[in-house]
């Protein structure tokens, strides 16, 4: 079943916001964001699962492009919400039991699927994290999708990160022009998303195929990323920001159609689901750890700490771009 999952994870991740923020510590933060993650990552493999479980093959890639729709909407709706909350508490609170006021929502619509007879296999620890572990020999294609998501979603999700910290720095901009710059990008990007996200998807399951779709939506991103790298002012940012928005919304739709027609075990679909979205999870705790080296290597040269940074993530979006074509199972 996937409705106890969403469900209980949209609970969990609500109680983790109210102690952010609620928080008097550093620790107390990364403790709770850590439970959030967990959480929401739940959610997300099980809400992703749905896909499979509802829809067929041939559809995927149009149902998959609506999802996808809404990552930019609660972008959106997030920086525009926290602009009229009063407090840290009520910013990280508020988006939470929205979150959860939706998911109670979609729960009591879903026609979930249920077993009609009780597993054979007893179900311990050792099996839960056991079943993580998958053979890329074995299955190369899902091995050469899950480097294909996590390379993208790193120039993606890992480097938007630092938007604010670049503004302020390269822009000088002060705290309330960058929140105004990121709130109009994050239109920008979400206009673009809007479009190329059905589109892609639509025309995905039209074609027949996925990979030249998910190669050229990487693609696009990479150029809005370098374009976002040398940006002489912050116009030239907000189309940045709406060329990389064109470019992940065709990724993030057709990626996920790939991803459910490559799946190892089309028995767990959830679990398999789970681990491919540990490469859309990781890059934002990976590209934290690893920026202040590459901005500070940066720094030295002429090109400026953040540029090489911003570079260095269009590389990284340009490997997982190219690494798709190493999916042979999947036209």
């Amino acid at each position: 079943m996937r409705r106890p999952w969403i469900l209980g994870g949209a609970i969990v991740g609500l109680g983790g916001f109210v102690l952010i923020g609620a928080a008097t510590s550093v620790w107390m933060i990364l403790l709770a964001w850590c439970l959030v993650q967990t959480a929401m990552n739940a959610v997300l493999a099980a809400a992703n699962a749905t896909l499979p479980d509802q829809v067929p093959v041939t559809s995927r890639g149009k149902v998959s492009g609506i999802i996808g729709i809404t990552t930019p909407i609660g972008i959106l709706a997030g920086s525009f919400i926290v602009n009229f909350l009063p407090g840290d508490f009520e910013r990280f609170v508020v988006p939470g039991v929205i979150a959860l006021i939706l998911v109670i929502v979609f729960v009591l619509t879903l026609k979930d699927r249920r077993l009609t007879e009780k597993p054979s296999e007893r179900f311990t620890i050792g099996t839960f994290f056991g079943s993580f572990v998958f053979n890329p020999r074995k299955h190369p294609d899902f091995g050469w999708t899950w480097l294909t998501k996590f390379f993208v979603m790193f120039g993606y999700a890992g480097i938007a990160t630092f938007l604010p910290l670049y503004l302020v720095t390269k822009f000088e901009l002060d705290e309330q022009g960058a929140v105004g710059t990121i709130l109009i990008a994050n239109l920008a990007s979400m206009a673009a998303m809007a479009i190329s996200s059905p589109l892609g998807g639509f025309l995905s399951d039209k074609i027949g195929k996925r990979r030249p779709f998910v190669a050229i939506a990487g693609v696009i991103m990479v150029v809005g990323l370098v374009i976002l790298a040398i940006a002489p002012d912050v116009t030239t940012v907000i189309v940045a920001q709406a060329i990389i928005g064109l470019g992940a919304g065709s990724f993030l739709s057709v990626d996920l159609a790939l991803a459910t027609e490559v799946l190892p075990n089309p028995d767990d679909v959830a679990k398999d689901l789970g681990v491919l979205n540990i490469a859309n999870a990781l890059p934002q705790s990976i590209a934290p750890a690893i920026a202040p080296g590459i901005i500070a290597l940066g720094a030295a040269t002429p090109l400026g700490g953040y540029t090489t940074w911003y570079l260095f993530g269009a590389l990284v979006a340009l490997a997982g771009a190219v690494l798709v074509y190493r999916i042979k199972g999947v036209k």
